[in-house]
């Protein structure tokens, strides 16, 4: 392995980071309705995982989703009502 190698670091699965939860306690984790969550895991926007017929992800998971992009640019239709 060359010095240039072990330089690099891998990104890492934020699925694997932190315990798994609901796509609901996502939204209110995030800010973000319930719709919007499901929309942005059925378009690949956020990393989720299925087990049976309920879809969990991730706090890290979610923070790197928000991080992507800034949160005045969502729609205040697809906002969580404060």
């Amino acid at each position: 392995m060359t010095s240039d190698e072990s330089n690099i670091q891998r990104e890492e699965d934020p699925l694997t980071i932190g315990e798994l939860i609901t796509l609901q306690e996502a939204a209110e984790y995030s800010g973000l309705s319930n719709e919007s969550i499901h929309s942005y895991v059925k378009k690949g926007r956020l990393k989720a995982r299925k087990r049976g017929w309920m879809w969990f992800t991730t706090h890290a998971a979610v923070d790197q989703y928000l991080e992507s992009r800034h949160t005045q640019n969502i729609p205040k239709k697809y906002r969580k009502s404060d």
